[in-house]
């Protein structure tokens, strides 16, 4: 029988260590990935209010702690006067290559999907779905050089058309409000939709025909 030595057993490091600074994390200077101040404001104030999603989406960091996603997340925490994480909020991955990390780093700030706004529209709750930090209504568009084409691509119905809008964040936010508005309406369950069966096409037509008035 051998002797137990307990003074030389190690403890595993979980249980040596449940959180990490925030200092030890490292900004990373080549992300591209910029946020705007009022998104910023929101993201904060998603993570004040919903912070078990650092559990689902956390910080990842090479061996070097610099962040290969997650810099708005951290920059949030930092903001909100955070000086430790949990550790399952921070994510070491110690298997890419330098390449790989490169490609992590701008694949994890593609957005390759998109909203299907006639659902939110019709499914959700749009109030709480801007709550949360969504931009909901389908007119946060960024671009300046849309043209004047509004035909829908081929295969779609003639009789429509579709119009794409550039506002600023004050327009869209009295634009969606009204929207709203207008579709929770008596008068909108009765507008002439013209075969229409989008229904922010519906009530922004609503909306215009009634200033007409």
């Amino acid at each position: 029988m051998f002797p137990m030595c307990w003074g030389l057993v190690k403890q595993p490091l979980y249980l040596k260590k449940d959180k990490m600074k925030i200092s030890e994390i490292k900004l990373n200077k080549k992300n591209p990935r910029l946020i705007k101040d009022y998104k910023f404001e929101k993201l904060k104030k998603s993570i004040s209010e919903f912070p078990k999603m650092l559990e689902l989406r956390p910080i990842i960091i090479d061996n070097d702690n610099i962040i290969l996603g997650g810099n708005m997340r951290y920059q949030a925490l930092k903001d909100l006067g955070y000086k430790e994480l949990p550790e399952n909020w921070v994510k070491k991955s110690s298997e890419l290559s330098e390449e790989e990390k490169q490609r992590f780093i701008i694949s994890d700030n593609i957005n390759f999907g998109e909203f299907d706004f006639e659902i939110i529209a019709n499914e959700w709750d749009t109030e709480l779905l801007a709550d949360w930090g969504l931009d909901v209504g389908g007119f946060d568009v960024n671009s300046d050089d849309l043209g004047t084409d509004f035909t829908l691509p081929d295969g779609d119905k003639a009789p429509f058309q579709q119009m794409t809008f550039t506002l600023a964040d004050e327009q869209a936010e009295i634009l969606k409000a009204e929207l709203d508005k207008v579709k929770k309406s008596e008068e909108f369950k009765y507008v002439e939709t013209f075969g229409n069966e989008n229904s922010n096409g519906n009530a922004l037509y609503l909306l215009i025909m009634n200033k007409k008035k």
